[in-house]
């Protein structure tokens, strides 16, 4: 029977001998990454300073052997988050923000409840008891946490480690009892007027608003533009003389942990890229914008701050709730906008209309999250139910002698 042979990367017993007059060796053998046994020796003055040397060669070999072995059931999660970093950061198909919002996630998700275990020992029933405490705490953060931890033990998948992803096997997440709601018109209209007015009190001492915040709202009510959407249009994107003036809808803006907001081409999907005929109030809004600003290259920002840089998007809700909470007004999301946005299309023109504006894949994400259930019953209702009333059947029974004596 064949002896078992140890894990790749484990070494075994350090042994040496005198090797010539005065010198010493120790050797040890190892299993490499190929799974072939291999030996590393050392030489030295002494027995003592050859298995010291052996021993830094060891280091060098295991940090090797470390950075090249396959994630396997017995693999440190930790070291399976780490894999997985690495390789989307090498592959480069995700925006720096997107990268750094998974390794935050995973650092502060993730690592706290599994770093102790294996890859094989983040079993079904681990990852269903971490959901419901991630639940407890919030939708939102469950949702977040379930999409990580899948993607991280997809990989482990793939690489054969384990035979299943033991997210898929937990239960759904069940959304909470929530109702999108758009914005009245009138209500629409005091949200302006609230922005319009504040912080130009004459007797206000200091800059006043340069009045892009309002144009910014009259953009993504006319074209369903995200936040991140209407801050990243620029020169080229609009066309305010043609006969049906259009805003392309082409980048986003992005604000990174490790460095400056910049303006990303592509947004949330490649769906997302879309032109849009817009309204005369955004057309508006932004030759009244473009007057402030002056001629500007093709390719700059329309929306931009004092020293020419991007806005952030966080900037533009502080903003807006700054405007709101002046006027004595709710506050109100940049996102109620384009709910706002999709409840109207919806209503007069239908679904489908309503998500090829918005530049959703699916008619489904727009109802769901976009568009305010209308409880209005069709009024025609009313007229068919008066056959109903008291008396009727005998009106219509009378009706009908009358015609036939005519």
């Amino acid at each position: 029977m064949a002896r078992p042979r140890n894990p790749v990367g484990v070494f075994g017993e350090i042994s040496s001998e005198r090797f010539g007059v005065g010198r010493f060796r120790a050797r040890v053998r190892y299993r490499d990454t190929n799974g072939r046994g291999r030996q590393i020796e050392a030489h030295g003055a002494s027995a003592a300073e050859a298995k010291r040397r052996l021993r830094q060669k060891m280091a060098e070999a295991k940090t090797v052997i470390q950075s090249s072995t396959e994630i396997t059931g017995d693999t440190a999660f930790p070291d399976l988050v780490t894999y997985w970093l690495e390789g989307i950061k090498a592959e480069g198909e995700l925006a720096t923000s997107t990268r750094e919002r998974y390794a935050w996630e995973a650092e502060h998700l993730l690592l706290p409840a599994f770093q102790h275990f294996t890859v094989r020992e983040v079993t079904v029933g681990r990852v269903e008891r971490w959901l419901t405490q991630q639940r407890a705490f919030s939708y939102a953060r469950a949702v977040h946490s379930k999409k990580i931890l899948s993607l991280v033990m997809g990989v482990a998948v793939r690489l054969e480690a384990i035979d299943h992803n033991p997210v898929t096997g937990t239960k759904r997440i069940k959304r909470p009892p929530g109702t999108p709601m758009a914005i009245e018109d009138v209500e629409l209209d005091v949200i302006r007027n609230a922005v319009a007015s504040w912080r130009r009190d004459a007797t206000r001492m200091g800059p006043k608003p340069d009045g892009q915040l309002q144009a910014i709202i009259e953009v993504m009510v006319g074209t369903s533009a995200r936040i991140g959407e209407a801050l990243a249009i620029r020169i080229c994107d609009v066309d305010l003389d043609a006969e049906r003036p259009t805003v392309r809808i082409a980048g986003t803006i992005v604000s990174p942990r490790s460095g400056p907001t910049y303006r990303q081409d592509n947004p949330k999907s490649a769906k997302a890229i879309r032109t849009v005929v817009v309204p005369s109030f955004t057309v508006d809004a932004l030759r009244a914008r473009l007057d402030v600003t002056g001629p500007l290259p093709p390719e700059h920002l329309i929306f931009f701050s004092r020293n020419g840089t991007p806005l952030t998007t966080a900037n533009i809700r502080r903003r807006l709730r700054e405007a709101l909470g002046a006027a004595g007004v709710e506050a109100v999301t940049p996102h109620a906008f384009r709910r706002t946005v999709a409840t109207v299309i919806d209503r007069e023109a239908g679904l489908d209309l309503a998500a090829e504006l918005l530049g959703h894949t699916s008619t489904a994400i727009t109802r769901l999250h976009y568009i305010q259930p209308d409880e209005r019953v069709d009024p025609r209702t009313a007229e068919i139910l008066e056959s109903l009333a008291p008396g009727a059947a005998q009106r219509r029974a009378a009706d009908e002698h009358r015609e036939r004596d005519e």
